[in-house]
């Protein structure tokens, strides 16, 4: 992904712009959520049906590039 100022409009570019800024970096995000509700589509059509996700926990994302991680 290039380095521009555009902002991200999709949610996979969302994912592919925060995976290039932290890997190499060992950083992590973590994410508590308290009741958060999801209404998760099951296609991109205007009449797809929706399942509710409830999410109620922590999330981490961590990324890790082989090249600069040792292996044990």
């Amino acid at each position: 992904m290039e380095n521009t100022n555009t902002p991200s409009t999709t949610w996979p570019d969302l994912a592919i712009g925060l995976y290039d800024k932290l890997t190499g970096r060992g950083a992590e995000i973590t994410y508590e959520l308290h009741n958060l509700e999801l209404s998760v589509p099951s296609s991109t059509s205007p009449q797809a049906q929706h399942a509710l996700w409830k999410v109620n926990g922590t999330v981490k994302i961590r990324t890790r590039d082989d090249k600069t991680t040792p292996r044990a």
